[in-house]
């Protein structure tokens, strides 16, 4: 947007997409009803400083600060705008007098204002809360429309990684050694997993935003959705804080990788046989867990994913586009999917199964994991997952998590399993150092690395060292040609 373009839009008046505040000297409290319905409908501009009629009348310089702090804090604040909304407000000079703007987007979502639900006409702002086919209409509206197909005319190909595409292509020659992406042009991988499209309403065309969440360079996936990340904690002695912490802003596939790899090194994975072959547990359960929160998430809400390991149970949180509300039941329950393009990805290189049979293992592989305890599965505004922690898991993981991650290494480097592997590879695209890859595993133990699973990895061909004719080069360091 720039000066003239604005003009332009106050020229022509309020309606449907375009609504005008005079805020002089503070936010009008009736703004968030307007950006509410905006939400709902089909988005819009938002001017303040400028009277019903058109004229511009300015905001007082002495408040705009405040002004501005006001809007973002009160945005991102659930119990005003739910779910919130991450939008920034650019500052104009027209005409001599200072005014605000903000672009609106049409949320895939039903967002409430203090409780209630706004929707739009040429008339201004309705509260329909009350109106139940209203809102019904609304929620098919909303979900008839998934945010992952919105289109961005101007990413293009070199704003994707190569080396992850290069890498999806082994993945899945890996699951189907004649799978048809595996020989196909990057350009045309894309488009083959639906990442390319086109709006026959609008006629734009280009890549999606599942495009740019799956195989974006970081600074396109920051800069187009910056309020994209997923937050892994442990609160287990400091439960104020956190005792660890992994901050993920990267694309889903290494998303993934950094999800299991942090609840490999913090949660242990007790034996258990299933039809006289030994069964990963931990594996099993947070597959679906974290599957769950990557690809079933709202990615325009500006509500980050969590997943909390505490004491008694791990905890997550995603914003989320709902069906229903209230407790998930296995037996009774029917799956929707919320983004089936970013899904179908997943499935194809092996890191999701079919929908539902995720939900239905969950419940089947936590009774075993938890002494008998199911997860609970909260449909809302937020999807919410509770895996509770047997007291025995609980102690195991306090007094020892280290060494439990130390002494599975070094049974399989094996016991790097398929995807611990596949996640520490990820990480090596970039060289390493010694120390790196050792806090990457959560490992303490630097000489019983060096021997038994460095050098393995090393013999194996799957690590590479940077100076190969200096291993013992303090500078030295190991890359992956994954």
């Amino acid at each position: 947007m720039n000066k003239q373009q604005l003009q332009e839009i106050i020229n022509g008046g309020e309606g449907l997409t375009v609504e005008f505040k005079e805020c002089r000297g503070q936010v009008n409290r009736n703004i968030y009803e307007s950006i509410c319905a905006f939400l709902n409908r089909q988005g819009g501009h938002l001017v303040l400083g400028v009277k019903d009629s058109g004229i511009i009348s300015g905001i007082s310089l002495s408040a705009l600060s405040d002004i501005k702090k006001d809007l973002v804090n009160t945005l991102n604040n659930p119990q005003k705008i739910n779910p919130p909304l991450y939008v920034l407000p650019d500052i104009f000079t027209i005409k001599g007098k200072t005014v605000l703007y903000m672009s609106i987007p049409e949320s895939s979502q039903v967002h409430r204002c203090n409780g209630r639900i706004y929707d739009r006409n040429e008339d201004g702002d309705m509260d329909i809360t009350d109106q139940s086919d209203a809102v019904a209409h609304l929620y098919i509206r909303k979900q008839s429309s998934f945010s992952e197909n919105k289109i961005y005319p101007y990413v293009g190909l070199g704003d994707f990684r190569s080396d992850l595409i290069t890498r999806v292509k082994h993945m899945v020659r890996e699951i189907n050694s004649e799978h048809p992406w595996r020989g196909m042009a990057d350009d045309v991988l894309l488009k083959s997993a639906r990442l390319y499209q086109r709006d026959y309403q609008s006629g734009k065309e280009g890549y999606t935003l599942a495009a740019v969440l799956l195989l974006g360079k970081d600074e396109v996936i920051q800069s187009i959705v910056p309020q994209y990340r997923t937050d892994a904690i442990v609160r287990r002695v400091n439960v104020d804080r956190y005792d660890d912490r992994d901050d993920i802003r990267t694309n889903l596939i290494e998303s993934y990788d950094r999800l299991m790899a942090f609840v490999a090194k913090h949660l242990p994975d007790p034996f258990y046989l299933e039809k006289d072959q030994r069964v990963s547990l931990r594996e099993r359960i947070f597959r679906e867990v974290v599957t769950n929160i990557l690809i079933h998430r709202e990615f325009l809400n500006a509500f980050p994913a969590k997943l909390v390991i505490g004491n008694n149970s791990v905890k997550t949180e995603n914003s989320n586009r709902p069906y229903g509300h209230g407790l998930i039941n296995p037996s009774d329950f029917t799956p929707f999917p919320k983004n089936p393009v970013i899904a179908r990805f997943f499935k194809e290189i092996g890191r999701a199964d079919e929908l539902g049979s995720g939900v239905r293992n969950l419940f089947r592989y936590c009774r075993n994991y938890s002494g008998g305890a199911d997860p609970q599965l909260i449909e809302a505004d937020i999807f919410k997952i509770i895996i509770p922690l047997a007291t025995k898991t609980t102690e195991q993981v306090t007094e020892q998590v280290t060494e439990q991650v130390t002494e599975q290494v070094t049974e399989q480097v094996g016991v790097l399993t398929p995807w611990q592997l596949s996640a520490l590879l990820a990480f090596c695209n970039v060289p390493r150092s010694t120390r790196e890859i050792m806090e990457f595993l959560g490992l303490r133990h630097r000489e019983h690395f060096r021997s038994k699973i460095l050098e393995l990895l090393l013999e194996q061909e799957k690590l590479f060292m940077s100076y190969p004719d200096k291993p013992k080069s303090p500078k030295q360091k190991y890359y992956s040609k994954q």
